[in-house]
């Protein structure tokens, strides 16, 4: 299965994985038209500040698996496309009650207008994997325009070992990089030594 990775240690905070979000999801997926757009269009990924200065983390729903947000939906407007095993909403069946927002562990959800052609009314919104650009063949719109690789596409085992063997590669140049220390011998010892009158021969 393809996933969108994150890799928060990359991220610079430019927010255009954002924007590219919206313009993917807007009518006209067209950068200038798409600000002119009712409803205007939203991102489903969320850059937010990191924990340390300059450091800024991409947040987006991870299509769990069983998905905490569709167990709670009364409506069974969230549901999971068996080809792609991604969590999708039908804005047509969403009535906006919440739950799904409140089980999310990651607060991904957010309420906006949508229309679909219909007239224009309150639903959950979130990361789709941008499953229409992928039935085309492409790669999701953030992953696109991202300049630094913070979001990378793949099967999430690749990627993961990939990133295991990344880190096991530091961690095997730190340590050849770092001197073996002289053995320190205890202060009696060394005061010992200096007592001790050297051998005449």
């Amino acid at each position: 299965m393809k996933r969108v990775f994150v890799l928060p240690e990359r991220c610079i905070g430019c927010l255009q994985c954002e924007y590219a979000c919206a313009v993917a999801h807007s009518q006209s997926q067209d950068p200038i038209q798409a600000l002119f757009e009712e409803p205007p269009p939203v991102r489903r990924i969320h850059v937010e500040p990191g924990p340390r200065p300059n450091s800024s983390f991409p947040n987006k729903c991870r299509h769990c698996n069983p998905a905490p947000c569709q167990q709670v939906c009364p409506t069974g407007a969230i549901y999971r496309d068996p080809d792609f095993d991604v969590v999708l909403i039908n804005p047509d069946r969403c009535i906006a009650c919440a739950l799904c927002a409140i089980a999310c562990p990651f607060d991904v959800i957010t309420y906006h207008p949508v229309s679909n052609g219909l007239p224009a009314h309150i639903a959950a919104v979130k990361c789709d994997e941008c499953i229409t650009r992928q039935k085309e063949g492409k790669e999701p719109a953030c992953v696109e325009v991202c300049k630094v690789d913070a979001l990378i596409f793949g099967e999430i085992n690749e990627l993961v070992r990939s990133g295991r063997l990344k880190e096991t590669a530091a961690v095997l140049t730190a340590v050849e990089s770092v001197q073996p220390a002289a053995p320190r011998e205890p202060e009696n010892v060394a005061a010992w030594r200096a007592w001790t009158p050297p051998v005449v021969s």
